[in-house]
């Protein structure tokens, strides 16, 4: 090895460390742990080898890396690296540990197929697949030059079983998934567990699920965004324009035409905004992870529609509207009047839960927003819970919750430590 090479390798070992070291406080933060076997898979996998065409330092930054765009939307990424820790963590807890397991990696980079190796160790396997032959290429030649030579690399499209009469402990998915396909949960062994990050309501989680003969139920959840799936199963995220720079996202089927959406909500912004507020003083600290799909369950029985407000910077200063995240606030249109999450509203060193709405009941529309959120911290800010039966469930053999059908599973999401509607 040269000079050159060595102290090369040497720099992408220290950037390596360090980006471990602020993933493990990064996680501290959010009350997790990271197991031992992933920070000592990501302390020997060079990130670097799979993103190809960035420098060293940008390969080692807590973000994703696009490694392929279709015109303006990104298809194709190396997930950041405290997002891919979290998920495989998730799937360490649920397992018990990788040590030995079959797993099917569902969305190839390479990367996370390299950790999942070392996880496994020398008596398990890993197979990673991808519908993009690009994608599968550069995976495989990655996974070459990093030493894994052992990794099955397969082009084909997940929404199908991927080898026949084959079974896994783990199906870990690296991208955005609408619904279940029958084929994850029968390519689990009878407790096998599939890790995916599912879109609910527009919100995205990754979820650890146990398979339960024909049934999945969560054992954990975190927060998270990925590019789509594609394939047969894909489903694109739909958003509308409603003003300049303020857009809707539609992610499941509207009751109503969603140009139709669109109109009325234009119309309304155009009238005088009324706020409510909760009338709290939460700590900075507070958590607030879930309490946009609370209010996603407590409105599907009572909206007309729901959908996530998105909004450009300059939308947000000019006024327009004041989501409580411009990349998705949780809004709701009832009996013509527009309501969605606010802006935090800071006091000091603590804040105020608060909603906006606007149209003919925009005062009561804000307020009944507010009382959800108040309902949600006087339970505690309990965390949901996800239920996964086949489409063809009768209700009556589903568990109390709001149920959302899509079109191969049925999802029944539960706050467990309160009464469900």
């Amino acid at each position: 090895m040269s000079v050159d090479t060595a102290s090369r390798a040497e720099g992408a070992e220290r950037l390596r460390n360090a980006l471990v070291d602020t993933i493990i406080s990064d996680h501290a933060g959010k009350g997790l742990a990271m197991p031992a076997e992933v920070e000592r898979a990501m302390r020997t996998v060079p990130r670097e080898v799979f993103t190809p065409g960035v420098s060293v330092e940008k390969a080692y930054e807590n973000t994703a890396v696009i490694t392929a765009r279709r015109g303006e939307e990104a298809v194709s990424s190396v997930s950041a690296p405290y997002l891919i820790a979290e998920m495989l963590g998730q799937a360490v807890e649920a397992l018990g540990g990788l040590k030995g397991r079959a797993v099917l990696e569902v969305g190839s980079g390479g990367y996370n197929a390299s950790l999942l190796r070392e996880l496994v160790g020398p008596t398990g396997s890993v197979t990673t697949i991808d519908i993009d032959p690009e994608v599968t290429d550069r995976a495989a030649s990655c996974l070459e030059q990093a030493g894994y030579n052992d990794v099955t690399v397969m082009c084909a499209d997940a929404e199908h079983p991927v080898e026949p009469d084959r079974h896994y402990d783990l199906i870990i998915v690296t991208a955005g998934a609408w619904d279940i396909p029958p084929a994850w949960r029968e390519q689990l062994h009878g407790d096998g567990v599939l890790v995916v990050p599912l879109r609910t309501f527009g919100l995205t989680r990754s979820w650890a699920l146990r398979r339960s003969g024909d049934r999945l139920a969560s054992v954990s959840h975190r927060q998270c965004g990925f590019v789509s799936m594609r394939g047969e199963g894909g489903r694109p995220l739909r958003y509308v324009d409603v003003a300049d720079g303020v857009h809707l996202r539609l992610d499941e089927d509207p009751q109503t035409d969603p140009d139709v959406i669109a109109r009325t909500v234009a119309d309304l912004l155009n009238q005088p905004r009324q706020v409510a507020w909760a009338g709290v003083s939460l700590p900075p600290r507070t958590v607030l992870a879930d309490l946009d799909l609370w209010l996603a369950t407590r409105f599907a029985g009572e909206a007309d529609e729901f959908m996530m407000l998105t909004a450009q910077e300059a939308a947000v200063k000019s006024g327009i509207v004041a989501p409580s995240w411009r990349f998705g606030a949780p809004a709701a249109l009832v009996e013509g009047t527009f309501s969605y999450r606010s802006a935090l509203n800071w006091t000091g060193r603590t804040f105020d839960l608060g909603a906006s709405a606007h149209g003919p009941d925009a005062a009561a529309a804000a307020g009944r927003m507010v009382e959800h959120m108040r309902a949600w911290l006087d339970a505690g800010s309990p965390s949901p819970a996800l239920d996964v039966a086949p489409a063809r469930t009768p209700d009556g053999d589903l568990p109390d919750g709001t149920v959302l059908d899509k079109r191969h599973s049925r999802f029944v999401l539960t706050f467990p430590t309160v009464t469900s509607r």
